[in-house]
């Protein structure tokens, strides 16, 4: 099997969730600052792949399986070095439950699109413009709590900031986990699947 750069890319993504792990934990000046770098820049393959992939048309199954594991492992982990790093109180709590929401959000909509895609209808579960917003207030949270997780560095006050856009994208991750399983459930209940176009609706 020939690997593309596209798929080189989503590799180089995988490889740097050690590296970013490892950064986190070691007792140096700025590590915390590395870490959000190394964070910053795998999630830049993460746009970078997918352009290339469509610029260049170099297009696999082995990167269409990949990419978005890719993408749900660097976020797991994000959130489990996040959890254990704020144990104790309520934002421990906070932090615990919004984790849960998302990473649980992610396996179900996941085993959604399998399913779906075992049936002939993938396409009915796409991306939504709510999951992208999502995704972007996602990342953004999780790069100021990377930077933010030590307590000396709270005088810059963007734990806070940090913590609210997580919740947010908590709430946004509710909003298109509901999205994508109100457009699934035809096919969950047992209806026949529908012919393509068939009560298709313009959008403005």
């Amino acid at each position: 099997m020939r690997i593309n750069l596209p798929t080189w890319l989503t590799l180089f993504r995988v490889a740097l969730l050690p590296v970013m792990v490892l950064v986190f934990y070691l007792p140096f000046r700025g590590h915390n600052i590395t870490a959000a770098i190394v964070f910053v820049l795998a999630a830049f393959t993460d746009w970078l792949d997918g352009y290339l992939a469509r610029r260049l048309n170099q297009t696999s199954a082995f990167g269409a399986f990949l990419d978005p594991v890719a993408d749900k492992l660097m976020v797991a982990v994000t959130l489990f070095l996040l959890v254990e790093s704020h144990r104790g109180g309520w934002p421990g709590i906070l932090m615990a439950v919004t984790a849960a929401v998302i990473v649980g959000r992610e396996i179900s909509i996941s085993a959604l699109r399998e399913w779906m895609a075992e049936i002939g209808m993938r396409a009915t579960v796409k991306v939504a413009f709510v999951g992208k917003l999502k995704t972007v207030m996602q990342m953004i949270a999780l790069v100021v709590l990377i930077v933010q997780h030590e307590k000396e560095a709270e005088a810059l006050r963007l734990y806070h900031i940090g913590e609210g856009l997580l919740v947010i994208a908590g709430g946004l991750t509710i909003w298109s986990g509901m999205h994508y399983l109100r457009a699934a459930w035809p096919m969950l209940r047992g209806d026949p699947p529908k012919q393509p176009g068939a009560g298709r609706r313009n959008e403005a």
